[in-house]
């Protein structure tokens, strides 16, 4: 299948499923927000380039584009790691495309 025919939410996981992992293990704390790992992903000049193009699989919302990759896309591709697990909601943390969450390592 095309990339243009593919479906927006596993052409924009393939793009970020290879620097999710890296990007956890180079995060030096024991717990952090998916705020904070996404400042972390786009510090990386591959890690930036896969979220601006997975964000970039809703060519005409690029809202709709966020708030997929920041609520469903990224915290599956975290759990799927194996090196963290869900901590709750971080509800002070801002993020106008998703409610963050907490992300401990196991």
């Amino acid at each position: 299948m095309s990339a243009s025919k593919m479906d927006p939410i596993l052409e924009a996981t393939e793009l970020l499923r290879d620097c999710i992992a890296p990007v956890v293990r180079r995060i030096n704390v024991d717990e952090f927000t998916t705020v904070e790992f996404i400042d972390v992903l786009q510090q990386d000049d591959d890690g930036l380039r896969a979220y601006e193009l997975a964000v970039n699989c809703w060519p005409h919302d690029e809202g709709l584009g966020k708030m997929v990759v920041h609520g469903q896309i990224i915290p599956e591709l975290l759990r799927m790691t194996g090196l963290v697990e869900w901590a709750g909601f971080a509800y002070d943390e801002v993020d106008p495309y998703a409610i963050p969450a907490w992300w401990r390592r196991t």
